[in-house]
């Protein structure tokens, strides 16, 4: 690996930043602990342009290069998980019921170590604005952030991220032009009848039918609708219903999850789950109340940024993967790819237990290999 010699001389460094985050995991919006650590690091590193409070508990900084140039955003989520952790590590968390178990202290680690680096050096010209986000593990910290004007109140002409990766070999990014996240939306959805004795259901609206053939339909979505080569998933996840056995009951709940990776196949699949559900329901007699809810749309990589991308990731690491088969799980950086250019990459940590298990640990030795790509990926974009 073609680790920047600083950054590998202040590795240690940044473990030790990485396990004191693990050690105080916060989640959603609030997270101002780690937003303070993040601060006083930066102020450490002599950046003095910082903005905080963005998305609740977001920060902003802005490290000035030499001369006019380009400005480009470099992206660390900060949130964790509500799961009890079981790694058994020495920093393990100290909260009940939090850990850092999809790696975001390691993410904003390897942001800090490239933070500390450019500041340092100042090889570049323009502007390198550094986004450290809140809540990308529930409400979009990240469409918050754009919500609230960074990319306008800060210039910001690309940004790029980067997300741990235990399935891939410790240095190896993957990454891909065009979808390589899905969308994730939701859906409940209640069906409605009449109760009553299960020994006369003839003075009943029974909602139990009408919710199994919904249940079995929502499947037809994907087998029936979809084109075979296009990616779609719906999840039937909950269902709950009745008492008692002899009683019909009043009503029926069932939830799940829609998956898709273009606008099109979006579009249809929520148009189709509703026709399901309003057209069965009415058909068994009963009434069909569907609350479909998009929550984080595609992560779309644009072309031209990641061929550059994966070229920067190149210089840094033999193992480099650019056309990646999309993947069906969401990442609300995809707000920010709405709204610039820029690219997503994973970063192979080796491989171990899967994010979001509560044995899963961020690797500190992908920390210098990732804060190598951010660096020299401003050098080559702000290049002198």
């Amino acid at each position: 690996m073609a680790v920047i010699n600083r950054i590998a001389g202040f590795a240690e460094e940044m473990a030790g930043w990485r396990h004191h985050l693990h050690r105080h995991p916060e989640l959603c919006l609030a997270c101002h602990e780690t937003a303070a650590f993040v601060v006083d690091r930066l102020r450490a590193f002599g950046i003095t342009d910082i903005h905080t409070g963005i998305a609740t508990s977001g920060v902003v900084a802005v490290i000035e290069g030499q001369g006019d140039g380009p400005v480009t955003g470099l992206r660390a989520d900060m949130d964790a998980l509500p799961m009890q952790e079981e790694t058994g590590a020495d920093w393990a968390s100290t909260v009940p019921g939090r850990m850092h178990a999809c790696g975001h202290d390691g993410h904003t680690s390897m942001l800090l170590g490239a933070a500390k680096y450019l500041s340092e050096t100042r090889c570049f010209t323009g502007r390198v604005v550094l986004i450290f986000q809140p809540a990308e593990e529930t409400i979009g910290g990240g469409r918050i952030m754009v919500e609230e004007g960074i990319m306008d109140r800060f210039g910001i002409q690309e940004v790029y991220a980067l997300h741990t990766d235990p399935f891939g070999a410790l240095g190896e990014f993957r990454t891909t032009p065009g979808p390589i996240m899905a969308a994730a939306d939701e859906f409940r959805l209640t069906v409605k009848g009449q109760g009553g004795h299960a020994a006369y259901p003839q003075t009943c609206r029974d909602p139990m039918p009408a919710a199994l053939a919904i249940g079995q339909a929502l499947q037809t979505v994907v087998s029936r609708n979809t084109d075979p080569l296009a990616a779609l998933v719906v999840s039937l996840t909950m269902i709950q219903g009745g008492s008692a056995s002899n009683i019909i009951p009043e009503a029926v709940t069932m939830g799940g999850t829609v998956r898709s990776l273009t606008p099109e196949v979006r579009d249809m699949a929520q148009a189709r789950i509703t026709d399901i559900v309003t057209s069965i329901a009415a058909g068994y007699g009963v009434e069909g109340i569907l609350d479909y809810e998009r929550n984080y749309p595609p992560t779309i990589n644009h072309a031209k940024q990641t061929r550059f991308a994966a070229d920067i990731a190149r210089e840094v690491s033999p193992l480099v993967i650019d056309d990646l088969p999309p993947e069906m799980g969401a990442e609300d950086f995809s707000y920010m790819l709405e709204s610039r250019p820029g690219a997503f990459l994973f970063l192979g940590q080796g491989h171990g237990p899967s994010v979001h298990h509560p044995a899963f640990d961020f690797n500190d030795a992908a920390a210098p290999i990732g804060a190598s790509f951010f660096a020299r990926l401003i050098e080559q974009r702000h290049a002198l």
